[in-house]
């Protein structure tokens, strides 16, 4: 894999490779780290806490990255055995006319099959999904609501509420074994160890003691989510699982509780909502300071077929962003950079090389910013240029804009939410607990005391 394909991939915002990377390679060991920093004061609570966060961390990722796949996986081959094939897109039942639907893709796709004799068994077959999924829409809809329901209430139930029970039975164990050990040390040690629980954390309770206290369009939206749409849906439940599950003190305080909202609440945002926001900010500034608005994917931009056509004056897009006249352009023009690069960037979702998917649904605003990005590059290219090699200096300069950016963002995003939240997170329980120590440790310890 070339630099550009990997800078590509973790600049697509839409896609889970960002989160990989910021999760995996760069959030989780910041955090394990942190937490040690944090509760190094007291070697017996730094223990358990960096091992709690240690096994919390990767077994999270492990089920957040690997489970959504895995469940989708198997619900397919479940609903294959039904008879009825899953890439039959619900949206699809909300008739467009002249655009799309499952009665306009019956009618449009049949006329295309008869003008493609290669690709018209494969047409036809994607025709016999369509009308299984349409004659019995009330049941297919279900096994799609279920297979979402099935891919992100699993990772919530394991890695929102059975696995912190898991983690904190482990500690309780580990404390209670601690505390054994000690016990059969001289008494003066026992006695300055239980003078530290009632003396240090007797002030960990907050001032005031209070606790925290499907129809059709809905079933169509949810059934047909990416794979990082159910990864903020997990998230979310995970967070609400997080605390729900949460230890309380002996004085029934709720610290815990408030230091993983406070966590949860900041990931969700940076992980989902900061790297769009970061995007428009770069944008905008790349702008300013270049007079440069690069919205096209660093592939595109070293595509030297898609560079030549410009410089040509031969590149072809539809000829407007209306809709129709988009699906009219990518049924006749199956082999044009358009429909290649569509296709590559999610756009569109091709059959084979010669017709798209008409089980399939298009988000026609999406695709027809992708053409104007695309048109607005090339005038932009022949306008600041004079002659074929400055066309090309154009869009390396472009490239190398964009692909800064991308990892300006990658790099901006992952220090937020490596250092910034752990450290936000550690002055807002400093703020609540009036401590440092992981006041989940905290409150076990206490109640073992």
């Amino acid at each position: 894999m070339t630099l550009t394909k990997i800078i590509s991939a973790i600049g697509n915002n839409s896609s889970i490779y960002p989160l990989l990377v910021r999760d995996c390679g760069i959030e989780v060991p910041a955090k394990i780290y942190l937490t040690h920093k944090q509760n190094k004061d007291d070697p017996e609570i730094d223990r358990l806490a960096t091992r709690e966060r240690f096994w919390d961390e990767y077994t999270t990722s492990a089920v957040w990255l690997g489970g959504i796949p895995l469940i989708d996986k198997i619900s397919n081959k479940i609903i294959k055995k039904l008879g009825y094939n899953p890439k039959v897109n619900l949206k699809l039942f909300k008739e467009e006319n002249g655009i799309q639907g499952i009665n306009e893709n019956l009618k449009r796709f049949a006329q295309i099959a008869e003008k493609n004799p290669k690709s018209k068994e494969i047409i036809e077959k994607a025709l016999i999904d369509l009308k299984k999924a349409a004659g019995n829409k009330s049941g297919y809809e279900k096994m799609l609501a279920a297979k979402f329901v099935a891919a992100t209430a699993i990772p919530i139930a394991f890695i929102g509420f059975i696995l912190p029970k898991m983690i904190f039975a482990s500690s309780a164990n580990k404390i209670a074994q601690l505390k054994k050990e000690k016990e059969k040390q001289k008494r003066s040690q026992s006695t300055a160890f239980q003078g530290i629980n009632n003396d240090t954390f007797s002030g960990m309770s907050l001032k005031k003691k209070k606790s925290l206290s499907f129809g059709g369009n809905f079933i169509s939206n949810i059934a047909n989510f990416s794979t990082l749409e159910k990864m903020e849906t997990i998230d979310g439940g995970y967070a609400i699982g997080r605390v729900l599950t949460a230890r309380k003190g002996a004085d029934g305080n709720r610290n815990e509780a408030i230091d993983i909202g406070f966590k949860m609440a900041g990931m969700m945002y940076l992980n989902y909502v900061a790297p769009k926001q970061i995007e428009k900010l770069l944008n905008k500034a790349t702008l300013k300071a270049f007079n440069l608005d690069v919205k096209l994917d660093p592939l595109m931009l070293e595509d030297k077929e898609f560079l030549k056509q410009i410089k040509e004056g031969r590149l072809e897009l539809p000829k407007s962003s209306k809709p129709e006249v988009m699906l009219e352009y990518i049924d006749n023009n199956p082999k044009s950079l358009f429909v290649k690069y569509a296709n590559k960037f999610e756009k569109i979702t091709m059959l084979n090389e010669e017709v798209r998917d008409p089980r399939a649904y298009i988000n026609m605003k999406k695709l027809a910013e992708f053409r104007n990005d695309i048109e607005a590059f090339a005038k932009k290219a022949i306008g600041t240029s004079s002659g074929a090699k400055m066309v090309d200096k154009f869009a390396k300069r472009a490239k190398v804009v964009k692909s800064v950016n991308i990892l300006a963002n990658v790099g901006l995003s992952s220090f937020l939410l490596a250092y910034c939240l752990p450290k936000a997170q550690f002055a807002f329980r400093k703020l609540v607990t009036g401590s440092d120590l992981e006041p989940g440790i905290v409150n076990a310890e206490q109640k073992k005391a």
